[in-house]
């Protein structure tokens, strides 16, 4: 029983740790908090975004293939536009195109059917453009302020330890080090949401380029198909050529 009152005598005595993140926030109040909550929303939005943008670039670029593969094979438009998966956004460019074209034929000016057509199809890859790039202003908002959410909490923090240390009369270190220690988690916090948010922005945005310029090109074809009554066809479409059998020639007597 001696020894078990000696070690809890000494846990008694052994100085307590003041200090740490949710000490932290007991000591920065309503603002530490605050300042915790708006940054752990702006992470889960910048990660929730990038999920979901990546996800929807990769399914954009899966669908490309199906365009090499087996769209082109198609005799016409009409019939390859059933080939393709019904929300995607190649299959809404064929769409418009076939749309532009019907409509044309409905007008009495002398619109040419070559301007008519180009300005649908730039209309529908503006949209679809458009749609891609959703999102990308909250991870540049993100990277942009978060930084100086942290910093508006580190300021705070720095306000506190000169408070504490003008109460105290004195700059010791356990009047300042709860309050320094804040305003350095908060500095972390807001570096550690910006990063990912400026990276995924820059990823997210350098994909969309890629998936623009395909779109690009493949309103081209699709233009070009269209005005040519479908017989213009990427040279990818073509069918591949039957490698030419060896001509057996007549063993000489």
């Amino acid at each position: 029983m001696l020894i078990v009152d000696i070690l809890a005598a000494a846990g008694a005595a052994a100085p307590q740790n003041k200090f740490g993140f949710m000490e932290a926030l007991k000591q920065g109040g309503f603002i530490a908090v605050a300042t915790v909550v708006i940054l752990g929303i702006m992470s889960f939005g910048s990660f929730y975004i990038l999920f979901t943008k990546w996800f929807e670039q990769s399914k954009i670029l899966r669908q490309y293939s199906v365009i090499r593969t087996s769209f082109w094979r198609a005799p016409t438009l009409r019939d390859g536009v059933s080939k393709l998966d019904r929300n995607s956004a190649w299959r809404q460019l064929v769409d418009d195109g076939i749309q532009a074209e019907d409509q044309h034929a409905k007008m009495t000016d002398s619109l040419e059917a070559h301007d008519w057509l180009h300005g649908s199809l730039a209309r529908s890859e503006s949209t679809i453009n458009a749609r891609l790039a959703s999102g990308l202003p909250f991870l540049a908002t993100v990277g942009a302020t978060s930084p100086f959410i942290g910093l508006f909490g580190t300021v705070v923090g720095i306000y506190r330890a000169l408070i504490a240390i003008g109460i105290a009369g004195s700059a010791s270190i356990d009047k300042v080090a709860g309050p320094v220690g804040e305003a350095l988690i908060m500095t972390a916090l807001g570096l550690l949401v910006a990063v990912p948010a400026v990276l995924a922005y820059n990823y997210l945005q350098a994909r969309n380029k890629r998936i623009a310029e395909l779109l690009t090109g493949f309103s081209n074809d699709v233009l070009a198909n269209i005005t040519s009554k479908g017989a213009v066809k990427p040279a990818l479409a073509a069918a591949p050529v039957a490698a030419a059998k060896p001509v057996a020639t007549p063993a000489k007597p």
